[in-house]
């Protein structure tokens, strides 16, 4: 078998019960709602990686995979503190090299988890089969399927840099300890929203342990109040159902480009509704969403539904379904991480301690990636490259990514993996 991986929705183990339609009645929903849980989670999460023919679900043999260049599992990697445990994927090389490059890994956003990467897994398998090495992704602690502690911040709420010190601890001090445990010298990052956000966080904190940064429409970069990111556009925009097939490439940012998607957005923020301001006011302000959807109980899951059917229209009807359960489940867990937003950012979307400010100070190559239909605003990436150089770093990179929205990785795979192939090749070159 050659180092090249393919998609599969086959699989040689136990079966699994399919995913339920999509609620579209009370009674539905409600069952949806009775059903969810850790159980309902794992089983979730199952359906979507076995679509992967090199992974192996837990307590089974690899011997299914036959001659795979690699070999994927999940795990619980148990952390110091008591219950506390990050949710890991690792995809590993069945013939490692000793001139490996440091392994990628995958970093969700807000609220999200590594279910969402299926479409990217089987290209980053191949990438690491090629190259003798590992990719791995993780739910960050308080989210996906990662255990839910506590979340508090002590700093008071006029002590700003306190709040957001102790939030990015929150995440970024897990992420290390979790490095430790999987015996990891070196990583790059690939963090989508929130976990790219994170991602910068943790380079800053940890610099000798980061290769490179690849951040998928990163949250948290501008500085400016009045800048266009539009959060509540994450319920109103839909997928693209040709993209993955019609779209052509990702391509280097212009300033074109940047002033195309920002002429997009204003005009978005133009035609926003009472009630999407209202939503977006109260995200912005600390309200989870997800918080939202679990005080609606049995109705939770017809309002995810909503959600889901609209929002990854592009994907095929079985994926949608799989990944409707998946977020189900991960919504109505336990709140947790999810509450760090209000503490990050600030009303309006904008951080509370830009990326933008602090970028400067990292001397790896990072590279942006936004959609041409983002809703984070991509002038943040360009004014961080321009500080980049400014600091002699000239390694910095942004591209725009066709017929993509936020989640770029779903909305256009086809282009970001070709992307993310070509980045994490180019590493070596900037290195």
């Amino acid at each position: 078998m050659s180092a090249s991986v393919a998609g599969s929705t086959s699989s040689p183990f136990l079966p699994i019960p399919p995913s339920r339609e999509i609620p579209l009645t009370f009674t539905a929903s409600l069952k949806s709602w009775w059903s969810a849980g850790e159980k309902q989670g794992a089983a979730a999460e199952e359906r979507l990686l076995r679509r992967l023919p090199f992974f192996v679900p837990e307590k089974m043999s690899t011997s299914a995979t036959g001659d795979s260049p690699v070999i994927a599992r999940t795990e619980r990697v148990v952390l110091e503190a008591p219950k506390q445990y990050l949710n890991t994927l690792s995809i590993k090389s069945t013939n490692p090299s000793p001139d490996a490059p440091p392994p990628a890994v995958v970093l969700h956003g807000y609220g999200a988890g590594l279910g969402f990467f299926f479409r990217n897994y089987p290209t980053l398998a191949t990438w690491a089969g090629h190259r003798g090495t590992n990719v791995y992704a993780l739910d960050w602690l308080g989210m996906g399927r990662s255990a839910r502690v506590p979340f508090h911040v002590k700093a008071k709420r006029d002590d700003v840099s306190g709040r957001v010190r102790e939030a990015e601890s929150f995440f970024v001090s897990s992420l290390e300890e979790w490095r430790e445990k999987m015996g990891l010298e070196k990583m790059t990052l690939i963090g989508h929203s929130l976990g790219a956000y994170f991602s910068v966080a943790y380079a800053l904190r940890y610099p000798t342990r980061v290769n490179k940064l690849i951040l998928l429409s990163p949250a948290g970069v501008p500085h400016d109040p009045n800048n266009l990111t539009a959060p509540s556009r994450e319920l109103t925009d839909t997928g693209d159902a040709t993209s993955s097939v019609s779209a052509p490439a990702a391509a280097p940012a212009s300033t074109n480009d940047v002033k195309r998607i920002r002429n997009e957005q204003r005009e978005a923020k133009r035609q926003e509704s009472r009630t999407v301001k209202l939503i977006t006011y109260l995200w912005e302000e600390g309200w989870s969403p997800f918080q939202v959807v679990r005080c609606t109980l049995f109705w939770g899951p017809m309002l995810v539904g909503k959600y889901s059917s609209r929002r990854f229209s592009g994907l095929t009807e079985d994926e949608v379904r799989d990944i409707h359960e998946y977020i189900v489940n991960i919504t109505l867990a336990k709140g947790s991480g999810e509450y760090c937003i209000s503490h990050i950012l600030a009303p309006f979307a904008h951080a509370r301690m830009p990326l933008v400010d602090r970028i400067a100070a990292l001397r790896i190559p990072i590279t942006f990636v936004y959609g041409e239909h983002d809703w984070m605003d991509p002038v943040g990436g360009l004014q961080s490259l321009e500080k980049l150089r400014q600091a002699g770093n000239h390694h910095g990179r942004m591209f725009v990514v066709p017929g993509a929205g936020h989640h770029v990785y779903l909305d256009n795979p086809k282009a970001v993996n070709d992307l993310l192939t070509e980045e994490l090749n180019h590493a070596d070159i900037q290195q």
